[in-house]
């Protein structure tokens, strides 16, 4: 047999596709050669991708720069027999391990839910015998019959068919079902335009088909996208980038720093035990222990909000990344769009009528002119919906949750909701005008038709099918008093072109009469001599709520671009409704003109463009990766499987929880359990005020370790004792991260937090003027540590442990005053309101009672090497916290008075 894997398909007859497959297409393969091929093929299964083990996920969380440095602190302390040190900054660094490996959100389980979507059942022909058989014991050459309600179970050429339309919307995009046929296409027919190809996982929606298997398992279209999973890695959100270049920064001047105390008190003649346990002092009070627990709670209080606003978070950084999203990359059909095919405009009598309301319910109008009208007025009007309503093989029926579902296409159910919107009733007509024969839809005819009538009565026949092909078969049309008149072809042709230039999908009608003894229905009787009725223009309608969501994002500086596998016209149509691009002048690009670009000329076309149409899987990948390489935060949005890996490579994959596959949901960081798109904009805003919060707890939390190692520093460099040990340190550092700093996550959004421009993804955590008010917290820090220090142990005369004691509390009520100050980066504390943020004043009040516990418990005394401070020291520690919330409020308005005249002077 001769290779498979690069032939195409959907080029070759049915008879070069039965020699290449060495296929009996009449009686299928023999069970010897189903079993030779199972070996040489393997099961029709996708196969699962290794994951790392739950030890191997343990270990990694240690697997940081930083935390090396803590486990070496632990090791050298503990080989010198300081037993409560080393197992206190053990303890920290496997609290915060426990906590990275629970929080951690990999969920790999996307391949899964693949392979679950083909473990089917299939109907075979085999060695002459119809049977019925597990989809995973299919292989190549095996002979698959469909019909209807078939989930499709290997990727297939197909041979025959009648009346055969599949739903591909979660593999193509497409949202009408895929109107099939057998005839050879040309090669470079896009994979929505197979029209003889039957694709792993689609579902038959109407018909009944036969076709040979050409690609099982892995090798299927869905194999494929599995395969495009599988290699996509796990890329870092623009936070945790962040994170981790600071992280390098910081353990380079850690280890700097440390270096430099080692050498230069080894060279002053001190003892290297004592300098290595100031290094290491140094270095346990430079690290932010309560860094990563911080940023994990942080995370997690987003995801509690977003839970509110119906949106579920599977992977916790993506509430940070949504914020930061500077483009969002939304799928049309079912997320822009309702997914239910809607009659907007009906053309009859030589009028252009408009219908209102939208989806499968029957609540809307029919206006001319804007105003309602009678449709039993226009006779050709009431005819045009009746031979759609007649015409049609599918039903509407309730579902279990009270809502309208469609069995058979959704395109016939749009006429049976536009004819019921003119209080026509199928089962009154039907009754009054039973159907006899029909015609089913065929892709070498391209219409249908249907004969009704009662037992002697005259005769009607019905045709719905593409314009230009009932044109030609009209000999007059009828108008709206009901007489027949000349058919205008061109003007009808015209109506055809701007209602298509509307993006809407145009059916024509037409009837004939006949006796009443005719009973029978052929194609003769319905090749010349018919009636035109009218046309009906069809469009999957936006969302009501789309389009102010969109406005909403275009406002806070997100573009919106769709990326779509659906028709360019019906692409621009909903665009332009729902308000992307620059209206008529919106940008649209087609796949194939996509797939002619690359470099720098896909980036140009990724950032001007707005609308990409005709797109494939993979090009919507190569879409999402042209943008992020323009520095772009990308968001995709999507709900079939074909968007699975565009989603699991953007910045953040947001999926429909409704109509989203469970591909999609388990690639997807995010899930909108509404489907609605308007969700997106309530989750940009908790985003970003997720990352403002973050923000503001990193801006607190750099001058308390940025101090304490300058304090150290300067001791070491000038000889005099330590003001900290490094129990000390961790005390500080944990406990007012915990119960000072975490008091930020709570903080409310700022008002102006969707006006602001998405935040420069190169941008640095903190700007220069923050990194200036760090470093003047910095240095108060210092000057209050070491005149606090020198008067309790220098001038005073207390102990060494009682004067460590008094600098751990200058230091947190030093860190207590200007966490008030980082509730707004720019704007007062009095303006925001002391009690606006509940949590803040629990944790002071906690913070304090842990102090006095540390300062005043005799079990803390021994743990931490403290004493009790005297009441006199109080008083300078109360002063330096106040002191140092007054000089940052003051540095606020000096800087918004200059940052405002600057913007406000003249060019």
């Amino acid at each position: 047999m001769k290779t498979l894997t690069q032939l195409n398909w959907h080029q070759l007859t049915c008879k070069q596709v039965a020699e290449v497959l060495e296929s009996d297409l009449l009686d299928g393969l023999a069970v010897a050669e189903v079993e030779a091929r199972m070996r040489q093929f393997g099961p029709n299964q996708i196969t699962a991708q290794k994951r790392r083990g739950e030890w191997v996920r343990f270990l990694l969380q240690f697997h940081q720069a930083l935390i090396y440095i803590l486990l070496a602190s632990t090791v050298v302390s503990a080989a010198m027999g300081k037993w409560v040190d080393a197992s206190v900054i053990f303890a920290v660094v496997f609290i915060n391990a426990v906590v990275g490996y629970l929080q951690e959100a990999k969920a790999e389980k996307a391949i899964d839910a693949l392979a679950k979507m083909i473990v089917t059942e299939a109907t075979v022909r085999r060695g002459g015998e119809k049977l019925r058989v597990a989809s995973a014991q299919l292989v190549p050459g095996d002979v698959v019959l469909l019909q209807s309600g078939d989930r499709v179970p290997a990727d297939l050429r197909l041979l025959q068919q009648r009346n055969l339309q599949v739903e591909e919307a979660a593999l193509t995009g497409e949202s009408a079902p895929a109107v099939k046929q057998t005839e050879p296409l040309p090669v470079e027919t896009i994979l929505a335009d197979r029209t003889n190809l039957a694709f792993t996982g689609t579902l038959v929606s109407t018909g009944q088909g036969e076709g040979v298997v050409f690609a099982t398992g892995d090798r299927t279209e869905m194999g494929r996208i599995a395969a495009m999973m599988g290699v996509e890695e796990d890329f870092q959100t623009p936070f945790t980038r962040k994170i981790a270049q600071f992280s390098r920064l910081l353990l380079y001047v850690i280890l700097a720093l440390a270096g430099l105390i080692f050498v230069s008190g080894i060279l002053r003649g001190t003892p290297w035990p004592e300098m290595f346990m100031a290094a290491i002092a140094l270095a346990v009070g430079a690290i932010p222990e309560g860094l990563p627990a911080v940023v994990t709670v942080t995370l997690a209080v987003g995801v509690a909000r977003m839970a509110r606003r119906q949106t579920i978070i599977r992977k916790l950084p993506a509430v940070e990344t949504l914020g930061s999203t500077t483009v969002i990359c939304s799928d049309k059909t079912g997320t822009l769009t309702q997914n239910q095919m809607t009659v907007q405009e009906i053309v009859a009598g030589g009028r252009l009528y408009h219908v209102t309301g939208s989806g499968y319910e029957a609540s809307g109008k029919i206006h001319f002119e804007q105003a309602p009208v009678v449709v039993g007025e226009n006779v050709a009007l009431i005819e045009t919906l009746g031979a759609g309503l007649l015409c049609n093989d599918s039903r509407l029926v309730p579902n279990d949750a009270g809502h309208t579902t469609v069995q058979g296409d959704p395109t016939e159910a749009a006429l049976i909701v536009a004819a019921q919107k003119a209080g026509l009733s199928e089962p009154e007509m039907s009754g009054r005008m039973p159907r006899i024969e029909t015609i089913p839809f065929a892709s070498e005819y391209r219409y249908m038709a249907t004969l009704h009538g009662a037992d002697g009565a005259p005769k009607t026949i019905y045709v719905k099918g593409a314009v230009e092909v009932l044109l030609e078969k009209c000999a007059h049309a009828l108008d709206e008093a009901g007489q027949l008149v000349p058919l205008d072809k061109a003007r009808v042709l015209l109506s055809a072109e701007e209602m298509a230039a509307r993006g809407l999908r145009v059916l024509a009608f037409s009837r004939r009469e006949m006796p009443s003894a005719h009973s029978g229905l052929e194609h003769d009787q319905v090749a010349s001599g018919l009636t035109f009725l009218g046309l009906q223009g069809k469009l999957d309608p936006p969302r009501p709520e789309v389009i102010e969501a969109v406005a909403k994002c275009r406002a806070a500086g997100i573009e919106v671009k769709m990326i779509t596998g659906d028709h360019v016209l019906t692409a621009k149509a909903i665009a332009a409704q729902i308000g992307l691009g620059n209206g008529a002048d919106t940008v649209a690009l087609t796949g194939s003109e996509l797939e002619a670009l690359d470099g720098e000329q896909l980036g140009d076309a990724a950032d001007r463009a707005a609308v990409f149409a005709r797109v494939a899987p993979e090009q919507k990948l190569r879409l999402v990766m042209a943008l992020q390489a323009r520095g772009h935060v990308v968001a995709m949005t999507g709900d079939g499987v074909n968007d699975a890996p565009a989603l699991k490579r953007a910045d953040i994959g947001v999926a429909m929880g409704i109509t989203g596959t469970d591909v999609t949901k388990e690639a997807a960081d995010m899930i909108l359990t509404d489907d609605n798109f308007a969700s997106i904009e309530a989750a940009v805003e908790e985003g970003r005020g997720v990352f403002d919060n973050l923000t503001k707890f990193i801006l607190w939390i750099l001058p308390t370790n940025a101090g304490v190692a300058l304090i150290l520093l300067v001791a070491s460099l000038s000889g005099i004792t330590l003001p900290m040990v490094p129990t000390q340190l961790l005390w500080l550092n944990l406990v007012t991260a915990l119960f000072l700093g975490l008091t930020l996550v709570f903080e409310p959004k700022e008002g102006d937090i969707m006006l602001r421009p998405p935040r420069d993804p190169q941008k640095p955590l903190l700007t220069r003027a923050l990194l200036m008010r760090t470093a003047l917290v910095t240095l108060i820090s210092l000057a209050g540590a070491f005149g606090l220090f020198a008067w309790e142990h220098g001038i005073e005369g207390r102990n060494v442990d009682e004067a460590r004691t008094a600098v751990v509390n200058v230091v947190v009520m030093i860190q207590t005053f200007y966490l008030l100050n980082c509730r707004s980066r720019t704007r007062s504390m009095f303006s925001i309101g002391l009690f606006s943020n509940p949590w803040l004043i629990v944790g002071i009040a906690a913070t304090w009672l842990a102090q006095l516990a540390f300062t005043y418990l005799p079990i803390f005394n021994r743990l931490f090497h403290t004493d009790p401070v005297r009441g006199e020291a109080w008083l300078y520690i109360v002063a330096t916290g106040v002191f140092t919330f007054s000089v940052v409020e003051l540095e606020k308005r000096v800087r918004g008075r200059t940052t405002a005249a600057w913007v406000e002077a003249p060019s």
